[in-house]
């Protein structure tokens, strides 16, 4: 959580004397506090109100689902320019009600600050219009960043381009500029695949409350998102936003939480600053192909991770294009268990014992169906030549 807004919500807290949150407008959560006084965690003896389970899951997944974000804003607090009050509704979780105080700039929303409603503050109570005072302040806080954020998105966007000349330098600067200490320090790229291209580049709304986020942008049809590390070679932050990526934009598209809805990210190899982004973009996006490719759990995959993917997302493919004649019988859908048994195989060093029990099958089994692959291709499995074509094959077919 930001310094800046966590002091605005405990503001609020301190006002009203109860805990409040703080969403942005697509309902991430940015800022949590407890009412001053309580023990630590202790939100329950703060407020005399128990926990539901919409304001725990916001706390610990950081994001309201669509359901709630969909009763939430069934009550117009998008339009509102005042408090709202929302009275609990046990089957959609809010066991509680709820008073929102809208986050606006300029008439448009930003964000919401959330109070658990106890029912006994009214709506025209005097400390009410103090703490619209704050959430007009808080609006006018996530404008002013939002806008900060667009533009250097943009820098983005334009220093992620393979070719480009003093533009793309230019870019590069403005961006160094913007992130600050961050573009001297280790970094990574995450892409995020498929995701919607916006018509104007680097705009529009995208996640926001990312751990140690410098910039973000949309581009070649794919999140990028630029994640400062804590240590050269540690990149438990760069998971974590990945993950929160996925998890996000799964839900929004599916509900469904990572990998949902075909999405996958992937993680460049770290770089200590700011000249080698196309490298490292074309290896976040190669990451993410292959994390799709071979199944990977949870949707995620590490450039330095993904072995053969390394060098066939490299290969340019044409539109339309055939597999290598020697498998397109092999990969027809009737003999999928087949080419499974090719590719495990070889993906155990043509280890018949290790291949064997990775596919959960006896050895003379793994025989039979190794020469029926062999009738099928053509090829000799004795042959390195013949197994490595098979191995690439397979994988390439995967990347399709």
């Amino acid at each position: 959580m930001r310094e800046d807004y966590q002091a605005l919500i405990d503001e609020v807290s301190q006002l009203l004397g109860t805990p409040a949150t703080l969403e942005g407008r697509d309902f991430s959560l940015i800022a949590f506090g407890a009412h001053e006084g309580a023990a630590e965690g202790d939100e329950e003896q703060a407020t005399g109100l128990e926990l539901d389970a919409v304001r725990t899951r916001t706390i610990l997944q950081r994001r309201s689902t669509p359901a709630v974000r969909a009763f939430f804003e069934s009550f117009g607090i998008a339009r509102a320019s005042g408090p709202v009050r929302i009275p609990p509704d046990p089957a959609a979780g809010v066991v509680h009600g709820r008073i929102c105080l809208p986050v606006r700039d300029h008439g448009v929303v930003h964000g919401y600050i959330w109070l658990l409603d106890d029912g006994e503050l009214e709506l025209t109570d005097p400390r009410l219009a103090a703490a619209m005072a704050v959430a007009d302040r808080t609006g006018a806080q996530l404008a002013a960043d939002a806008r900060s954020e667009e533009r250097t998105g943009r820098f983005l966007h334009a220093a992620l381009a393979e070719r480009g000349g003093a533009a793309r330098e230019e870019a590069v600067a403005a961006l160094a500029a913007a992130v600050g200490e961050a573009a001297s320090g280790p970094l990574v790229l995450v892409a995020v695949v498929p995701w919607p291209e916006e018509e104007d580049p680097g705009a529009g709304p995208l996640p926001t409350a990312l751990p140690r986020l410098a910039a973000q942008c949309v581009r070649d049809g794919a999140l990028a998102a630029l994640v400062r590390l804590r240590t050269p070679h540690g990149l438990e932050a760069a998971r974590t936003a990945a993950d929160r990526l996925l998890r996000s934009a799964g839900r929004a598209a599916t509900g469904e939480a990572a990998g949902g809805a075909g999405l996958t990210a992937g993680l460049s190899s770290p770089r200590t600053g700011l000249t080698d982004l196309p490298a490292a973009w074309h290896e976040a996006r190669a990451a993410a192909r292959a994390a799709s490719a071979a199944a990977v759990p949870g949707g995620l995959a590490e450039w330095d991770a993904i072995g053969p993917y390394r060098l066939l997302t490299s290969i340019p493919r044409a539109a339309g294009s055939l597999p290598d004649p020697s498998v397109r019988e092999l990969l027809r859908p009737a003999h999928s268990e087949l080419a499974r048994t090719a590719e495990v195989f070889l993906d155990c060093a043509g280890q018949a014992g290790r291949a064997a029990a990775a596919l959960g099958i006896h050895r003379q089994t793994l025989y039979y169906r190794l020469s029926r692959v062999e009738r099928l291709t053509g090829l000799d499995l004795d042959e390195g030549e013949d197994r490595l074509l098979l191995h690439m094959a397979l994988k390439t077919a995967r990347l399709s």
